[in-house]
């Protein structure tokens, strides 16, 4: 857990309905996420912001809005993810909006890919985001990352990282569901895609769902994080666009960090779609960086 860590914004909503999650990595930044890690001695470099199109507010064309722009930004995550990851470090991306997740996990597997590794993708989120242009309500392609990811999308987004589909739907856990679109829902079960939903977490426990979820880890695994902040009950992260009531609890969340921190295998992070336009007082960005110092390896006592 002493791989050295990259900070790297992408100050972007071009993917999102709502805007504001643009300015979700100086959020974090104000929150002091870099001082904050680097106080678990781990050495730590910002790598400052890319640079991407603004959103054009435009409505959506065959099914997707503003892809040319979701094109950019993602293109330019992936090429720093994956730089980031060829130094030996571990990258977190600081959102924007979800749809970046297909740039910064297209990297990851190519990175594994390279290195013949195994890939865990570890989706924290209220939503599926596995609709497609048939299927999507909205055209927002931050509902579509992970199809897009499993091969389900426009030929310019599949195809990010080089191999096509970048990942397999068996290498994705997905915690804390509880909004899927009609459509979507059906897919879901097609692919059949491993959602650990709000009900499973209800009647199982956090714990027992960690531990499914972690399963099988081993040395040669890389795990990567897709934390969106909305994965929280809203009580807790109300500075986000799509806020789901009924979300795990503040402790249940960090108990989902602090097992995940327990493997020591975690090689990557994205955190995403805060939205300090919708926020208190930046408590939502706090919050975040909070149940990151766990998932960095932070605990009350030293555990055995």
């Amino acid at each position: 857990m002493n791989q050295p860590v990259s900070l790297i914004g992408a100050p972007t909503d071009v993917g999102a309905g709502t805007r504001g999650s643009s300015m979700g990595p100086e959020a974090l930044r104000v929150a002091n996420i870099g001082p904050v890690l680097a106080g678990h001695g781990l050495d730590v470099a910002d790598r400052g912001n890319l640079a991407g199109p603004p959103n054009p507010g435009l409505p959506p064309v065959d099914g997707y809005r503003h892809l040319p722009e979701v094109l950019a930004w993602n293109l330019a995550v992936h090429d720093a993810v994956y730089a980031e990851l060829q130094l030996g470090r571990r990258p977190i991306l600081l959102g924007g909006d979800h749809c970046l997740g297909i740039g910064s996990i297209s990297a990851v597997a190519r990175h594994c890919r390279d290195t013949n590794r195994k890939l865990r993708i570890l989706w924290l989120d209220a939503h599926a985001d596995f609709n497609t242009h048939t299927l999507t309500p909205s055209g927002n392609l931050h509902g579509m990352p992970v199809a897009c990811l499993c091969g389900h999308g426009p030929k310019e987004l599949i195809e990010i990282g080089g191999h096509v589909p970048a990942i397999s739907p068996k290498w994705v856990r997905q915690i804390g569901i509880r909004s899927v679109d009609k459509g979507e829902k059906e897919f879901v079960h097609e692919m059949d895609l491993e959602v650990f939903d709000m009900r499973f977490i209800d009647e199982m426990g956090m714990r027992h769902t960690m531990e499914l979820a972690l399963a099988t880890l081993d040395a040669n695994t890389h795990l990567h994080v897709s934390f969106d902040v909305d994965f929280l009950d809203a009580d807790v992260a109300p500075g986000v666009g799509t806020t789901v009531r009924g979300g795990p609890t503040y402790r249940e969340a960090q108990l989902c960090m602090e097992m995940i921190a327990d493997t020591g295998r975690l090689g990557s992070l994205d955190v995403m779609e805060l939205n300090p336009a919708l926020d208190v007082r930046n408590g939502t960005a706090e919050v975040a960086v909070d149940l990151i110092e766990s998932l960095f390896g932070k605990s009350t006592l030293r555990r055995r």
